[in-house]
């Protein structure tokens, strides 16, 4: 599919330059079938779904049905459908419709104003006061990529005490602007892409290097590849930055990458990571808001700016993102497979986390999936 969407479609700009498969190692594994028209693309995906009793263990099952269904989604979009904003989240993307529940969102923000009031931050409203703590721990842009260096040679060694050895692997910084994400894993060029647009604290730097590269996407692309060539994992897994069903766990894995290796080290790792929380669950209300309830761009934007105390180029980029046709559905991806990930480990005991590791990152998930995971069962 992502092959022949390349092929026809490229010029309609649907995909931009991701695709439905932005990187996949396996192309000497399992090539593409090469297809004429999207028919022949739904018939196969008849096919195989009418075959998955037979071919497919039972535990498997739940995954493989909800991929399939995603694919269907994405062939109604690619063959030029327009289905809802709500289908595209509940089918395509796997993730949680309508806005996250209010209640969260204000659990989060007391969360936050209590941890703010510990540092002593405790004038004007909470939006204030977290622009306030976040601005005055910005790092100077002459120490970002010296910082990232760092960061990265502790969370790769981290990574590779709890997750996967990855040896000598590294990424290099790539600061880039006017994008409408805040960083991005460009691993066939060898670059974690990072949009200098925005101001960066050592723990938003932490978190992006974990989200993009240690435990996060690069290490996923390495330690999958393994797998298959071990005969350990089946060659779907290789499919590890697919904007599918796929991406909802994924996105989990890696937005819990910074617990997944013990890395909270101070308060202000444990504001960020509230923080990015909160973040998270706006922009995917925000996102429902304006795609599905038709609240108006600036509405929305207020709303990023009030509620998420959001940096002006992350709120023009979750705007920008939030009405792309395909890409726009996925904001929901983070929240949701952020807290399929979290309350599968949190109910892991240390003794079964290798296990839940294996479990985790060895096999292609949809968040249900995901859930089946059961430390005590061999």
């Amino acid at each position: 599919m992502d092959d022949f969407e390349r092929r026809i479609n490229r010029e309609a700009g649907l995909l931009d330059t991701e695709g439905l498969v932005p990187i996949y190692l396996g192309n000497d594994i399992v090539g593409p079938r090469h297809y004429e028209n999207w028919w022949a693309v739904e018939d196969d995906l008849n096919e195989l779904q009418q075959r998955l009793p037979s071919i497919i263990p039972p535990h498997r099952q739940l995954f493989a049905t909800a991929m399939i269904r995603s694919l269907k989604i994405a062939l109604r979009l690619f063959a030029g459908s327009s289905p809802s904003f709500e289908v595209k989240v509940r089918d395509l993307v796997g993730g949680q419709t309508g806005p996250v529940q209010p209640a969260i969102i204000d659990g989060l923000r007391d969360t936050l104003d209590t941890l703010l009031q510990r540092r002593g931050i405790v004038r004007g409203e909470l939006s204030q006061r977290i622009a306030e703590w976040e601005s005055s721990n910005f790092l100077e842009p002459t120490r970002i990529e010296g910082t990232y260096g760092e960061l990265m040679a502790e969370g790769r060694r981290r990574t590779a005490e709890r997750i996967f050895d990855c040896g000598d692997f590294t990424m290099a910084l790539n600061p880039v602007r006017d994008v409408p994400y805040t960083a991005r894993c460009s691993f066939n060029d060898g670059l974690m892409d990072l949009n200098v647009d925005n101001g960066f604290t050592r723990a938003s730097l932490k978190h992006l290097v974990a989200h993009e590269v240690f435990p996060g996407h690069a290490t996923q692309l390495l330690y999958t590849r393994a797998r298959v060539d071990q005969g350990r994992a089946q060659p779907e897994v290789l499919l590890c930055t697919a904007n599918s069903v796929l991406g909802c766990v994924q996105e989990g894995i890696a937005d819990d990458g910074v617990a997944l290796i013990d890395w909270l080290e101070d308060e202000d790792d444990m504001i960020h990571i509230e923080l990015r929380r909160l973040r998270s669950a706006v922009q995917t209300s925000a996102a429902w808001y304006m795609m599905a309830d038709g609240w108006e761009p600036d509405a929305v934007a207020n709303y990023l700016r009030e509620i998420a105390a959001g940096q002006e180029p992350w709120v023009q980029g979750r705007l920008r993102m939030a009405a792309h046709p395909f890409r726009g559905p996925f904001i929901s991806s983070y929240w949701t497979g952020a807290v399929a990930v979290r309350q599968v480990r949190e109910r892991t005991p240390a003794e079964a986390m290798p296990k839940f590791i294996e479990y985790l990152y060895a096999n292609a998930h949809s968040p249900q999936s995901l859930a089946l995971f059961q430390p005590g069962v061999a």
